[in-house]
């Protein structure tokens, strides 16, 4: 298996908009997926990129993803939030996600931020499980607040 992890390039976006179909449908909200691939690519490639990602590649094809943006922290300043991460159902189990996540890692430190952030559901065992061996914490505290206009 040739595994290469790199920085996704705008010919990735339709791919990256399936796999993130495919997030929702395992987070059991395929319906929330509404952005269109033109949107998706102007915010990842145009003038004022908003999100940044690195794929998985196995034998070409690309089988997981990491997408990214910079977040500022009144208290700690910029920070990297990792908005998703994901490896294709039929590739768990090899290793992605742990070079995927730990290419995040080293892209916060790169960028001499102090704090990576993320959110993970509380009934995603597989994926607080991957979290745990990283040392995270994992916060139930803070609850999530959404305005959908």
């Amino acid at each position: 298996m040739n595994i290469i992890i790199r920085p996704a390039k705008i010919n990735d976006c339709t791919r990256l908009l399936e796999l993130i179909k495919e997030l929702a449908l395992y987070e059991k909200a395929p319906h929330e997926v509404t952005v269109d691939i033109e949107h998706f690519k102007e915010s990842g490639f145009g003038n004022n990129p908003v999100w940044w990602a690195f794929v998985a590649e196995v034998n070409g094809n690309v089988e997981g993803f990491a997408l990214y943006y910079i977040r500022y922290s009144t208290w700690k300043g910029q920070c990297l939030y990792l908005e998703d991460i994901l490896v294709t159902e039929k590739m768990r189990g090899n290793g992605l996600g742990k070079l995927l996540f730990e290419k995040v890692i080293e892209e916060t430190k790169a960028r001499n931020f102090k704090r990576m952030v993320w959110q993970v559901l509380d009934w995603n065992t597989p994926a607080i499980n991957f979290y745990k061996k990283y040392n995270a914490t994992l916060d139930p505290e803070w609850m999530n607040g959404i305005l959908d206009f």
